[in-house]
């Protein structure tokens, strides 16, 4: 009913297929000598392609799922806090603590993949040690919208963000600290736009809480380890985070860090954003090999990132590629130097 035939409908698909074949990591950003803000054209042109029915039908199964579980994993909301059963000992506060000084905002892939729930578990452990007063929103915490935003559903990721923003400020907290750190733009870069409403609490990603805590001598630490690092896209390109692991990194006593080829705004993605592998996970395969290859290519036995996800798709290629590559989230490596340096 839209006067176009047949070839002109296979034509839209293929360009939409394309379109959604992106990760938007923002390396095209960094290399465009006209800097063309390719981030929002590609945002842009994700939301025409739902507004044309040409979004792949996957995600629209994935905004269903959102909407009514409020997480991206359909299991139920209020198990969000399962990954607390694996700690020594669960805090008292860990839930919807009113007048706590920090929120920590868990994330959808910290709180439902086993894979990372180590995640949750080291930064928790880690505030516990410096004596930091937080909470979380349990059941009450939403997906941030990132997946939303990334596929083009706009008005879906508003109604998240209202929500999230609203939950904490009934909280009181002051300071909002994410280890996802698509969770982390959205709230820093994101919210604001989507919502008309600044939230009025500062909003930090782990790595720069951790470096606080190390500054301020809060944490004994120790290590014997050679890492390489890993600059996760949306904390470096989309969000402008490089130093601040680095630092944390290098204030380890025993811990050696040498650099990939390709690294700071030259990082290649690891193949996990974007919604991609929902779209096209033949891709993702071939993008994490090529991530996987740099990583060996330093001769460090751990690879170190800054986000749940990238841990879970460079162990996947680690696996897939049956290498002895050890894959770390940052808090984890900083919580493992924590427990030696308490020995």
């Amino acid at each position: 009913g839209n006067g176009y035939g047949d070839r002109e409908r296979e034509m839209f698909q293929e360009f939409a297929r394309r379109v959604y074949q992106c990760t938007l990591c923002g390396r095209c950003a960094e290399v465009c000598p006209t800097h063309i803000d390719m981030h929002s054209l590609w945002l842009d042109l994700r939301q025409r392609m739902v507004r044309a029915g040409l979004a792949p039908e996957v995600l629209g199964r994935v905004r269903d799922i959102l909407v009514a579980k409020h997480n991206i994993s359909d299991l139920p909301n209020d198990t969000r806090l399962m990954w607390s059963e694996g700690l020594d000992s669960i805090p008292e506060n860990l839930e919807n603590k009113k007048g706590a000084r920090v929120l920590y905002f868990v994330g959808c892939v910290g709180s439902f993949f086993p894979m990372a729930q180590g995640v949750p578990r080291s930064i928790v452990q880690i505030m516990q040690t410096a004596g930091i007063d937080f909470t979380t929103l349990g059941g009450d915490e939403w997906c941030c919208g990132f997946p939303l935003l990334g596929a083009g559903m706009k008005d879906e990721a508003v109604e998240m963000a209202r929500h999230n923003i609203a939950k904490v400020k009934e909280l009181g907290a002051e300071t909002l600290v994410a280890t996802c750190p698509s969770c982390y733009h959205v709230w820093k870069h994101e919210y604001e736009r989507l919502t008309g409403e600044r939230p009025d609490f500062e909003i930090l990603h782990s790595t720069e809480l951790l470096q606080q805590l190390i500054e301020a001598d809060a944490l004994p630490l120790q290590a014997d380890v050679l890492v390489t690092y890993h600059d996760p896209c949306d904390l470096g390109r989309n969000s402008g985070i490089y130093e601040a692991p680095r630092r944390v990194l290098q204030a380890i006593p025993g811990l050696t860090l040498v650099e990939m080829a390709l690294n700071h705004e030259d990082s290649l993605c690891c193949g996990g954003g974007g919604n991609l592998e929902m779209v096209d996970s033949g891709l993702v395969k071939d993008i994490r090999r090529r991530k996987l290859q740099l990583a060996l290519d330093t001769g460090a036995p751990t690879i170190v990132s800054a986000c749940q996800q990238c841990k879970r798709t460079i162990t996947a290629a680690a696996r897939a590629e049956k290498t002895r590559l050890r894959v770390l989230d940052i808090t984890e490596l900083v919580w493992q130097a924590v427990e030696n340096g308490m020995r």
